[in-house]
């Protein structure tokens, strides 16, 4: 005997334990990853919704659809109704919509506000 109180052969212990631990860590990782993606991809979806919006109320579905393109999405969709533009825009996986109306609708300036969807 040794003077230990188990008499257990627990060696070699520490090396499946750590491998485990690493390999969780590693899926968390990627994990993470996938999420700030879709995040970034949220993001650029809303920016990209707002300015097609904007660019929608000064200069027709055109501008809409290029100024999407413009900032890495697809218009998904386009409509007027009740004096404002109101669009979808499509980045990634993500979509987002966004409504934008002239303030002085005689102005034909880019004097827009953004308005909730």
């Amino acid at each position: 005997m040794n003077g230990s109180p188990c008499s257990c052969n627990d060696h070699g212990q520490a090396v499946p334990l750590l491998g485990a631990v690493l390999a969780i860590g590693a899926v968390l990782l990627i994990a993470l990853g996938h999420l700030g993606d879709r995040a970034v991809d949220a993001a650029r979806a809303r920016t990209a919704a707002d300015a097609a919006a904007l660019a929608g109320a000064v200069d027709g579905r055109g501008a809409a659809a290029s100024l999407a393109e413009a900032n890495g999405g697809t218009l998904i969709s386009y409509s007027e109704r009740d004096g404002g533009v109101s669009v979808t825009v499509r980045v990634g996986a993500a979509t987002a919509t966004a409504r934008a109306a002239l303030v002085d609708a005689d102005a034909r300036e880019p004097a827009a506000s953004v308005l909730p969807p």
